[in-house]
């Protein structure tokens, strides 16, 4: 019975929705670059129960749009990513915190080094007329960029929101630091004042993830307490966590993660050495 029942929903969606197939063929390109555009966190499709991509009409849109700029502007894939992010709204922060704004002490940190936003900006592997529009306030930075600022300029992500430094032996709960991304990945430290690990319970929305990959000295690693998350090494290898799974890899092989589901992932982190 259940199984009939699934197959009735799935029916129903392909009624309302695009299947892979429909939608290249509207679009004039092939099933394999619409999953590669997935892949690097342009799109993000619906999933029937048995896991097939379902494309709305309001996605079509948006990629018509990524053909146009890779098309007719020529743009890379992570050239399209920024020209898409200052065209789409940005998601709002799930409880409210205010993000900081890192544009002054990003351009306070580039000239400290001497650096033009075009050697910074090839150091980061983001384009100068991006880092210009972050510098000024213009654009927000996602987990990743941000990630790849602070290596750049010699220093990680927890000091760019400047957090208090207390070497705190037990951490309770109404007592932990917490610092919360543009898209409301929410990052609660559960240890302070330690110099060879960072350990951080995370909480990321529905449909936010890292938006982009990132690397940084060390070994990461992940407990899930609830959710399903899916991350990816170098682009190569996709791993989908589950509930009470934990996973491991080198902080130095690029890694980017998302959350495909439809409640909150709740995870546990750890990096070391501190270099997030």
């Amino acid at each position: 019975m259940r199984e009939k029942a699934r197959a009735r929903e799935d029916h129903k969606k392909l009624l309302r929705f695009l299947t892979v197939g429909q939608t290249a063929r509207i679009l004039g390109i092939s099933p394999s670059t619409l999953r590669l555009w997935e892949s690097v966190g342009l799109v993000t499709p619906a999933r029937s129960s048995g896991r097939f991509r379902l494309y709305t009409p309001e996605l079509l849109e948006v990629l018509k749009r990524i053909k146009y700029l890779h098309d007719v502007k020529r743009l890379n894939l992570p050239g399209i990513k920024e020209a898409m992010a200052q065209n789409l709204p940005a998601k709002a922060n799930t409880d409210g915190r205010k993000v900081p704004d890192f544009g002054p002490k990003l351009r306070k940190l580039r000239k400290r080094q001497s650096l033009s936003l075009a050697e910074a900006a090839e150091r980061a592997g983001v384009s100068a007329g991006f880092l210009s529009s972050v510098e000024l306030s213009h654009a927000k930075p996602s987990v990743s960029t941000l990630s790849r600022l602070a290596a750049a300029y010699g220093t990680t992500v927890l000091d760019l929101y400047e957090l208090p430094k207390r070497p705190d032996r037990i951490v309770r709960p109404g007592k932990r630091q917490s610092i919360q991304t543009q898209s409301g990945v929410r990052m609660e430290l559960l240890s302070t004042g330690t110099k060879m690990l960072e350990t951080m319970l995370m909480r990321v929305p529905p449909g936010t993830g890292s938006d982009g990959a990132y690397t940084h000295q060390g070994e990461d690693w992940i407990y899930m307490v609830k959710g399903e998350l899916e991350i990816w090494l170098d682009e190569a290898e996709c791993y989908v966590l589950h509930e009470n799974e934990s996973f491991w890899f080198e902080s130095n092989r690029g890694h980017r993660w998302y959350n495909p589901g439809k409640e909150e992932v709740l995870m546990i982190w750890v990096n070391t050495p501190p270099t997030f």
